[in-house]
C-alpha cells in the first residue's frame, strides 16, 4: 500500500465518519469510517517503514567480488615483493 492509498482511505474513512448522517440497519457508517480511517493511518506507517528499511546502506562497503579481486592482486603484489 503506498501514501497515496493510505491518504485515499483516511479521507473516505473522515467523510464516511464525520460528514455522513445516512445509516442503515446492518451497517454503521461512522464505525466503518473509523475503520478505514485506521487502515489508512497503518498503511502510511508502513509505507514509511518499508521505504526507510530498503533505503539503508549496507555496511559492506565494497561489493564482494570487487574485495575478493583487491585481496588477489594485494596477495600477487606481496609475492612479488619477497
Amino acid at each position: 500500500m503506498s501514501i497515496g492509498v493510505g491518504i485515499f482511505l483516511m479521507v473516505v474513512g473522515a467523510i464516511l465518519a464525520f460528514a455522513v448522517r445516512d445509516s442503515w440497519d446492518a451497517v454503521d457508517l461512522t464505525v466503518v469510517g473509523y475503520i478505514l480511517m485506521l487502515a489508512g493511518a497503518a498503511g502510511i506507517a508502513l509505507s514509511f517503514y518499508i521505504t526507510n528499511r530498503r533505503r539503508r546502506v549496507p555496511n559492506d562497503a565494497l561489493d564482494p567480488a570487487v574485495e575478493e579481486e583487491y585481496r588477489v592482486v594485494e596477495e600477487h603484489n606481496r609475492d612479488i615483493k619477497e
